[in-house]
């Protein structure tokens, strides 16, 4: 391998702009922003609601059961998949390997590329929504810190699934509606392999409103993901420094 000259630094600065270009599709925003809009007005109807008995309970609900069970990780399955597997498919990554940069940078770059689109297209409309749902301040800070907590999360892992396989929209659905859906609400013994349960834990330790999946404290509700983010990303760069891009 030649020489690598480039800084760390300056290969981020220089993937993350040339990624971040092509991730800002106006027809993908808008279309994944609309789907956050959808549970934003679920949550809305709950607080126009006069015949709910615990409107706490069923607002933080209706924002776990489809914020953060959908909104969340498609969001981020769809920028983040798309931030290298795009690039390798149109010949971008190609076009980087032209110039003296390492593989981890371009990993980091492309995972930060992802973040800066799918973090408001997650936040904007959930917390929106908790605010409309008459939950209080205490399900906006839940929404929004389990919205980080998990864009973070599953960003770094899709980021890696784009590297992985061709088709990644397709298995990372898979993943969110099979294991993350189905799996860890029927089987609570894998429930803890999956990103879903400390989503939810952040939102159980904030608003004390118990829920499916939601039964561990709130620094583990917020250390496993970032623990899970990171090895995610270090596997990513193992993958990309083994891959034949030309």
């Amino acid at each position: 391998m030649s020489s690598r000259s480039v800084s760390p630094v300056a290969a981020i600065r220089l993937t993350y702009g040339l990624l971040l270009r092509q991730l800002l599709t106006l027809g993908r925003v808008l279309a994944l922003l609309a789907v956050g809009i959808g549970v934003a007005l679920v949550a809305l109807a709950i607080g126009l609601a006069d015949d709910i008995d615990e409107p706490l309970e069923a607002a933080v609900g209706v924002i776990a059961g489809l914020g953060f069970v959908v909104v969340v990780p498609v969001v981020s399955l769809v920028f983040a998949s798309a931030a290298l597997g795009d690039a390798r498919e149109d010949g971008t990554l190609v076009y980087l390997w032209l110039r003296p940069i390492d593989r981890w940078p371009v990993v980091v770059a492309a995972w930060l590329a992802a973040l800066t689109v799918s973090l408001p297209v997650t936040i904007v409309p959930l917390a929106v929504g908790a605010g409309l749902s008459g939950g209080g301040a205490e399900l906006v800070n839940a929404t929004v810190l389990a919205a980080v907590v998990g864009v973070v999360s599953y960003s770094a892992l899709f980021v890696l699934l784009g590297l992985l396989v061709k088709n990644a929209i397709v298995w990372g659905l898979g993943f969110v509606l099979i294991w993350e859906g189905v799996i860890a609400t029927f089987a609570s013994g894998v429930a803890s392999l999956t990103i879903a349960r400390y989503t939810r834990t952040i939102i159980t330790a904030i608003t004390e409103v118990d829920i499916e999946l939601g039964g561990s404290s709130l620094t583990v509700g917020i250390v496993v993901p970032l623990v899970v983010a990171v090895a995610a990303l270090v596997a990513a760069s193992v993958r990309l420094r083994s891959m034949d891009i030309a």
